[in-house]
């Protein structure tokens, strides 16, 4: 029987739940072409919610927009930005084959591209024999290529950037950002969604009031899914493969993982493979003992690769301390001077481990983490 729960992986049709409000908003902006940014921690459902929106768009809108999706995160420069950007929105555009060539030789037909056809992936694939970065002219080309496309096809395009913060690693970053929005505030017939799982950075691109992305859109800041809405999900995907489970254990389910999605489906997961007919409280509790088991050799290799006032840090986040820089935190957990504070934040930000909330309070990312570190590396 094939699992009911979803995780690592885009939850789609009846694995999606709730966000019924984020994709009201998002829907209406894609259809309205307002340009959108979307900023959560890691595995909060930001690309599952893009897809399920665009999902929705094309079914029922099929003759009046085109969403366009890629992925900048092995894109580690600007040209491959270019190529990456100039395949996906082609691709989008032009789904058949002959319509495919046939466009890239109209849109494209300069930079002299290479197509190729994989038939087993029934999908195409553009190569260019240029250098956008030495070519101003295939630079302005490619990014306006959407406008360009959408006016001669009467239609809307939405332009969808998933792991956007990737371009702050480029080279001469901010140039390469002014040059994007210096063409995509123009576009008039296309609006773009960017997003990614790195918070912070996205929050630096698109609310620091010195960058170019600044006020580029309507922002969206994604919350966890509610408590109530994974119970009835929970109990409502068991009932479907006949077994049952009490909307107590579902609720313990989400409060284990602080109704965080990925950890949330993985939990329900475990328990309902070691479920029969009927989960109980001994169940539950083997498959949270079980889980963590599974992380733990992570867990550690994380740990050791923390100097010990990060992890000191941590320990201090899990246990319920907000003000760092008094003089009791730094003298109880050995974290320095209030100084140091500082530096600990941003390099456990850069580790992905923490996060900071807009209102100012400083979580652990990873809920299965902060058990493990309360339950094993504390004991």
């Amino acid at each position: 029987m094939k699992t009911p729960f979803v995780y690592g992986h885009i939850a789609i049709d009846e694995n999606y739940t709730n966000r019924e409000k984020e994709i009201r908003q998002l829907s209406a902006n894609f259809l309205g072409l307002i340009n959108t940014i979307i900023i959560s921690p890691r595995r909060w459902g930001k690309t599952s919610l893009v897809n399920r929106v665009s999902e929705i768009l094309e079914k029922e809108y099929a003759k009046e927009i085109v969403v366009c999706r890629f992925d900048a995160f092995t894109c580690r420069n600007e040209d491959q930005f270019y190529r990456a950007f100039a395949n996906a929105v082609m691709k989008a555009s032009f789904s058949k084959w002959d319509k495919f060539v046939e466009a890239s030789k109209k849109y494209l037909g300069r930079f002299a591209p290479n197509i190729s056809f994989s038939d087993t992936a029934q999908s195409y694939e553009l190569s260019f024999g240029v250098k956008f970065k030495d070519h101003d002219m295939s630079i302005e080309e490619i990014l306006d290529l959407p406008q360009t496309i959408a006016k001669d096809t009467g239609k809307k395009i939405v332009v969808c950037v998933d792991e956007f913060q990737k371009i702050t690693d480029y080279p001469e970053s901010l140039e390469f950002q002014q040059n994007l929005r210096a063409h995509w505030q123009m576009h008039d017939r296309v609006c773009y969604c960017l997003y990614g799982s790195k918070r912070h950075l996205l929050a630096d691109i698109f609310s620091s009031y010195d960058k170019p992305f600044y006020k580029f859109g309507d922002i969206i800041f994604l919350n966890k899914i509610g408590r109530l809405d994974w119970i009835n999900f929970i109990q409502e995907r068991f009932e479907k493969t006949e077994k049952k489970i009490a909307p107590e254990l579902c609720g313990r389910i989400a409060d284990f993982a602080q109704n965080h999605p990925y950890y949330t489906q993985q939990l329900s997961q475990q328990v309902w493979l070691r479920t029969d007919k009927e989960c109980n409280d001994v169940i539950l509790e083997q498959s949270i003992r079980d889980l963590i088991a599974q992380l733990s050799l992570l867990f550690i290799n994380i740990i050791d690769n923390m100097t010990i006032r990060q992890v000191n840090f941590l320990v201090a986040i899990v246990n319920g301390e907000i003000n760092f820089s008094s003089k009791s935190v730094l003298t109880n957990y050995d974290l320095g001077t209030s100084a140091n504070i500082k530096n600990l934040k941003k390099a456990l930000l850069d580790k992905d481990l923490i996060d900071i909330l807009p209102d100012e309070k400083i979580i652990i990312q990873d809920p299965a983490f902060e058990y493990w570190i309360k339950t094993e590396y504390l004991k």
